[in-house]
């Protein structure tokens, strides 16, 4: 058999080629690291932010209703973040003319409060780090769950017991399936959407008293692919 020679115009192929390769190369060590990165994986990412505003203390201890921050839960299909002027309510530093507090303030000196008055200063947001992000291909309506029984408890945990907010739920495709599929026992009465630590009267657990809610409000299965891609 004679030998096999290559065309010439195969020698056009190899500069591009090897570019190509290296293209896949360069891109496979960015997706991989990427995939793998706690950001996508979801559950256990707990970011640390500008301001070390600590959950623990201010929902747990002081008991502060998620509302007085997260203002428009029940209405809006996203929660918002809470602007300056919330915390400023409480930790305004700003001085009357005679050097003394302009209003009644708590920690106006702290240093790790710097950036809120800056913020309340210089009118500049803060850059706080998102912490639950759905992808954009999914549709996702926060009022449209609080307002059927879905407690934040179900999605973001018990956030009353973290000085450092993190994601506890894997918030994936099955995740929410698995709920939608069986919404009873992630169902309770709305006056205790906010309640964190609320548990079911003695002698009901949650899955009567999620039957009784899910008949009230007439709450079906909702796992059509409409549901959530749109």
């Amino acid at each position: 058999m004679g030998r096999f020679t290559f065309p010439a115009w195969v020698n056009s192929l190899v500069l591009p080629g090897l570019g190509l390769i290296g293209l896949g190369v360069l891109y496979l060590s960015v997706l991989v690291p990427y995939a793998l990165s706690p950001e996508t994986l979801v559950a256990g990412y707990q970011p640390t932010q500008p301001v070390p505003f600590s959950h623990a203390l201010h929902a747990g201890q002081l008991k502060m209703d998620c509302r007085y921050c997260h203002t428009h839960v029940f209405d809006s299909a996203h929660s918002n973040v809470p602007a300056t002027a919330t915390c400023a309510n409480c930790h305004n530093g700003s001085k009357a003319p005679d050097g003394t507090n302009s209003t009644t303030a708590v920690h106006t000196e702290s240093l790790r409060l710097a950036p809120v008055r800056h913020s309340i200063e210089t009118g500049e947001s803060i850059e706080w780090n998102r912490v639950h992000d759905l992808p954009d291909y999914a549709y996702f309506n926060h009022s449209a769950h609080v307002n059927r029984g879905v407690s934040c408890v179900e999605c973001h945990g018990r956030v009353d017991k973290m000085d450092v907010v993190k994601r506890v739920s894997p918030m994936n495709m099955g995740w929410c399936l698995d709920c939608h599929r069986h919404p009873t026992e992630h169902l309770r009465p709305l006056e205790f959407i906010t309640k964190l630590d609320w548990e079911p009267p003695q002698g009901q657990t949650k899955k009567e008293v999620g039957e009784k809610v899910r008949e009230d409000l007439g709450i079906r299965s909702l796992t059509d692919c409409s549901t959530c891609h749109r």
